[in-house]
Order: C-alpha cells, then structure tokens, then sequence
C-alpha cells in the first residue's frame, strides 16, 4: 500500500519532506565545479603544483646535463681527448646543453607545449569556430594515425646508413608515435590504462627521446669540433718556453734554440684548444685530423705557457 495522502499543514509530512531534501543535497566541497575564485588554494593543491614545477624541472635539468655529455664527447673526442678525464661539472655540462638551444629546436619545443592547448589557445584568441572545429579534428586524425609515426621511424632505422646525418629522425617518430598512442583522441572508446597499456609505452619513449637527443647532441659536437679545426689559426696562440728540449712536432710548429737564456728553447705554430687544471691541450697550427697528435702540456717550473692573439679575421671579414 502506498503512503496515506499528505494533508496541508501536517507536521509528518514537512518532516519527511526535509529527510529527503537532506539526502538529495550534495555534501560540501563535493560539487563538479571545483572551488569558486574567491576560494584560496588547498595545501594539498599547493603541494601538487610544486611537486609538478620540481618534477619537470628535475626532468628538464637531467636532460640538459645528458646533452651536455654527449656534446662535449664528440667534441673533444675529435681532437682526441677523453671528455671524463677534464673533470667538468654540471653547471658546464648545462652550458655545453645551450648548443641545442636552436631555431628548429624552440620550434618544435613550442609546438610540443601549444599541440594539446592549441584549440583552447584558438578560442581565447577568438578565431572562428569553424575553424578551430577544423583544427580539432584535424589533431584527432593525426593522433589515429599514431602507428604510422612508429612504423616510420622502424623503417628509417632499418635504412639507417643511408639516412645520416639525419639519424635522429627516427627516434624522435617513433617517440611521437608512442606519445600520441597515450592520447584520449587516438583511443576515444578505451582510454589507455594500467602498466602494459599506459606505463610502457610512456617509459619507450622517454628511451627514444634520450636517444635522439644524444644523437643530435654529438652531431652538434663534430660539427663544432670540425669548424674549429677548419679555422685553428684564429684560436689563441700558446708559446712555449722550456729549460729541456720537447719532442714537438708537427705542421706548422717551429722550435728555437736561446742560447744564454734560462729557458733555452721555444716552441711557437701552436694554438690553444683547452686549458684545465694547469694543462694545456694544444694543436700545432697546420694539425690534419686523421694523422696528427694532440699535445698536452704541464704547466712546471721548467715550462713557462704564454698565451698570445691568434690570427685575427680583417675587418668586413663575415666568416666564422
């Protein structure tokens, strides 16, 4: 049997009536809406943000410091010298990093952090709705296609002698591929969850970014390498003065006997690559990569180093 009819002005019946409104009305702080503006920020929102400023910025900071590595190795490995025994610290190794900091690179780092706003940036700039409903969709059908984004950079491996210097194009797609394979847009109806689905593939391509930018970074590091060789004459000029003979040789290098004087030969044609820790890593100035040595000289009491101008480009000269 159904409840008896309520009659107006029954106390039973308003009592009832504010069980239930008290059962439908939602707790406090348990509305979709989040916090109103006025509300100030949780600790536990505070903590969140920091932790996600040091966690990206920790990841940021390894990063710069792998790039750093790989650069100054290929570097120095070109005039023959062991990166790890000159002893550099982080705050170098960040700033061998900034040789990345190029046009394409800040390109592609803007586009990495605008992609996933870029609709929402679209509708604050006011661009018509067409057309942001376009860029949209035009996201998903790139996200759906993440496979072919991995199975490019496979098949780009698979060539992978005939596509240098360009190496790292394919791990820097197969890394794309698997980012986007984690996007809600590439799995609308079964969003990517768990270990094997989500965690993997997440952990994949942070191996593949590391690897592309290690060969970028070593890349980078040759080339510097070579264009300072190319123009050895314009680094600093090392003079060297010894009380014994030294077994110096090479192009360019010329020895001289002083006769009377306490440090009795000179060696001039020399040209400063790296001074660390009162040693001197120098070429002579005619040095070919593929025969001649590099020297290293230990600033003693029977050697004195002198550091002079090297060839100075003439005035209107715009090359390197």
């Amino acid at each position: 049997m159904g409840a008896p009819p309520a009659v107006p002005g029954d106390p039973a019946a308003r009592a009832r009536r504010r069980r239930r409104m008290r059962r439908a009305a939602p707790p406090p702080g348990a509305s979709g809406s989040g916090p109103g503006p006025g509300t100030p920020p949780q600790p536990d929102q505070r903590f969140e943000f920091i932790n996600t400023v040091l966690g990206a910025g920790s990841l940021v900071g390894g990063l710069m410091f792998y790039a750093g590595v790989m650069h100054s190795s290929a570097y120095f490995g070109y005039f023959r010298i062991r990166a790890s025994v000159l002893g550099f610290g982080f705050p170098q190794m960040i700033i061998w990093s900034l040789r990345l900091v190029t046009l394409p690179v800040l390109v592609c780092l803007a586009l990495l952090a605008l992609g996933p706003r870029l609709s929402d940036l679209l509708v604050a700039l006011r661009v018509p709705s067409r057309v942001t409903l376009r860029v949209r969709r035009a996201g998903r059908a790139v996200a759906r296609q993440y496979a072919l984004f991995v199975a490019a950079g496979a098949g780009l491996m698979l060539l992978w002698q005939h596509i240098q210097p360009y190496g790292w194009a394919a791990p820097l797609l197969v890394a794309t591929g698997l980012v986007l394979s984690q996007s809600g847009a590439a799995n609308p109806a079964r969003p990517a969850r768990g270990l094997w689905r989500r965690g993997l593939p997440v952990v994949a391509a942070g191996l593949f970014l590391v690897w592309a930018i290690a060969l970028v970074a070593g890349q980078l590091g040759r080339q510097d390498a070579r264009e300072a060789a190319a123009h050895l004459v314009r680094r600093p000029a090392v003079v060297v003065l010894s009380t014994e003979r030294l077994s110096l040789t090479g192009p360019g290098l010329t020895a001289e006997r002083l006769p009377g004087m306490h440090y009795r030969y000179r060696y001039t044609g020399l040209r400063l690559i790296l001074e660390r820790d009162r040693r001197y890593y120098v070429l002579p100035v005619g040095w070919r990569p593929r025969t001649d040595p590099t020297f290293v000289i230990e600033d003693d009491d029977s050697i004195l180093i002198e550091i002079m101008p090297g060839t100075q480009p003439r005035e209107g000269d715009d090359g390197p």
